[in-house]
């Protein structure tokens, strides 16, 4: 697919302090396109990113890939706490779960996996780093969201998905579930730290935990977002894990 961008330049940005690493997804969670650039291009509004890429697949650049967006707020992923500083923002125009959530057009997501795509040609971005807002702030925020079409994105070689097989999920046992105590549940907090959520180990099922549960399932267990660790929602976690650990394996290799 050939990029076609169109220059629409935002105030509200400054200086990065190194090369981005990491690309964020978002949903506009607005009424209207026009409502959601105008407030990413409004300097009393504070905020911004660097595209918006709309229903019908058009894309604008608000901000250069060089300077640092004010799209993802208050968030950790991986370890790192500014993540504006170390991301690209990419706003995709959808009214979200305030205003009609529904699902991606099939020209919007071809225009987000190609633009994805094409940064990762200029920097070096790791297949667990390309996440959602959710993701990087679970307590806050549910874009892009259980209706954009990760799986997709993932077959397109940009992010990590994994599929496990039943009789793998049936060997994880009863659901993990908000109040529970345990092992179980220092295992799950630990290795969803582990992936690059905020969370840290803890023996108890807490609110944290559950929101952090259901952020992960609205990005690799989009049929049920419940905040209840089934044995499907923790094989997937396992099985991401390893794939991360194999990329960066592989990254030092290379």
């Amino acid at each position: 697919m050939t990029l076609s961008i169109v220059e629409a330049p935002s105030p509200n940005f400054d200086a990065r302090r190194a090369p981005p690493d990491m690309v964020v997804l978002h949903y506009t969670g607005m009424g209207t396109a026009q409502e959601a650039v105008d407030r990413l291009r409004d300097p009393v509004a504070k905020v911004s990113s660097h595209y918006v890429v709309d229903e019908d697949g058009s894309i604008l650049r608000l901000v250069p890939e060089e300077r640092r967006a004010w799209h993802a707020g208050k968030g950790v992923w991986q370890g790192e706490t500014d993540c504006n500083a170390a991301s690209i923002g990419i706003e995709i125009v959808n009214p979200g779960h305030e205003f009609g959530y529904r699902d991606f057009p099939e020209a919007q997501i071809d225009a987000v996996i190609a633009l994805v795509g094409d940064i990762r040609s200029r920097w070096s971005i790791p297949d667990a780093r390309i996440i959602g807002h959710s993701d990087l702030a679970p307590d806050r925020k549910q874009d892009p969201g259980e209706r954009f079409p990760w799986k997709r994105l993932a077959e397109a070689r940009h992010g990590l998905w994994f599929e496990p097989a039943m009789e793998r999920v049936a060997a994880l046992g009863a659901p993990l579930s908000p109040g529970d105590e345990g092992i179980g549940v220092t295992v799950l907090s630990a290795g969803l730290h582990r992936l690059g959520y905020g969370v840290t180990a803890r023996t108890t099922y807490d609110g944290e935990l559950r929101l952090t549960v259901e952020a992960f399932q609205r990005h690799w267990r989009p049929a049920a977002v419940d905040g209840v660790a089934d044995g499907e929602t923790r094989a997937r976690l396992v099985g991401l894990l390893q794939l991360a650990s194999v990329e960066s394996v592989t990254g030092v290799l290379n």
